[in-house]
């Protein structure tokens, strides 16, 4: 029982930065933008709390700061998507290609220090005593907790209030939702700003929590796997945070599998989250290949007003 405790903690330590990750691009998709540059978000959200909270020893402030280096971020993605209406997947993949740049080489100076302090856990004593629950979600840290708030807060928005159906229509026609006086380009500035930030904030909480200390590249490539759990969840936050821990299950499995002596190269290892996602969503594809893809309408497509879909 304590194995499978400490598995289910790790897959959550592990999938967290994941959901924050899939929910930011849930929310830019949904607006009919598509976002691929999730990897270099993350890196530069993880640097710049790394380099903040080295230097001020303050994590609020470094919260403060990567939803700010997010928000301009997704600034310029808006800017570029929006307002010039540049091809969306060639500037996701150049801000991928920015990211991983700029945070490679801003890290340069702290690559391998130690951070001033943790990240605080939230503690539930009268939890302690429940069997199986209580160790798993008693010490749970506030980006865990926090990302279980987003994902009821974000559902709720999308499926039950105005401003979720307004998003939707947005994202699924933007004409017709221009014409009903849907404020078109406020909504999708909007919605890439704030997931912008979220996936920031993705790439601190990789930092500060699951992994504490400043590496090159460290994201490995989960940027790209939180792109494909968007289409793994099919635009719903609540399937997201089932994916992102399915994600968090296989990559402790393959860790454990090491702690245990196994002979399997860790190489090996390290692939079989990858390796499994690609196949579900080769299985996911092949299975509702003649049903709809649950993908906004309008995804990709820059809007023009009086421009006909």
């Amino acid at each position: 029982m304590d194995i499978a405790i400490q598995m289910i903690q790790a897959a959550i330590s592990s999938g967290t930065p994941l959901l924050i990750a899939v929910l930011g691009g849930i929310l830019i998709e949904r607006s009919g933008v598509t976002q691929l540059g999730a990897e270099g978000l993350m890196l530069m959200g993880a640097v710049t709390s790394c380099l903040v909270f080295i230097h001020s020893g303050s994590l609020v402030l470094a919260i403060l700061s990567v939803l700010a280096i997010g928000g301009v971020l997704g600034i310029l993605h808006g800017f570029l998507c929006v307002t010039l209406r540049a091809n969306q997947v060639v500037s996701g993949l150049a801000m991928t290609l920015f990211g991983t740049g700029l945070s490679a080489y801003l890290g340069k100076p702290v690559s391998g220090l130690p951070l001033p302090g943790a990240v605080p856990k939230i503690h539930l004593p009268w939890l302690e005593s429940v069997p199986v629950v209580g160790p798993i979600f008693a010490h749970m840290d506030i980006f865990t907790w926090f990302s279980f708030v987003i994902v009821m807060v974000l559902h709720l928005f999308i499926h039950r209030t105005s401003w979720g159906l307004h998003l939707r229509a947005v994202g699924d026609n933007p004409a017709t939702a221009d014409v009903m006086g849907i404020p078109v380009i406020a909504i999708r500035y909007g919605c890439i700003i704030v997931g912008s930030m979220l996936i920031g904030l993705a790439g601190a909480d990789l930092l500060l929590v699951y992994t504490p200390t400043w590496n090159e590249g460290m994201t490995s490539g989960r940027g790209w796997i939180a792109v494909a759990l968007i289409i793994f969840a099919r635009w719903n936050p609540v399937r997201a945070l089932v994916c992102a821990y399915f994600f968090g299950v296989l990559d402790t499995l393959g860790f454990r599998a090491q702690l245990i002596g196994s002979h399997i190269p860790s190489y090996f290892l390290k692939m079989i989250p990858y390796i499994v996602t690609i196949l579900v969503l080769m299985f996911l594809g092949w299975r509702n290949r003649n049903k709809p893809s649950g993908a906004p309408e309008a995804l990709g497509l820059p809007y023009i007003r009086e421009q006909r879909f």
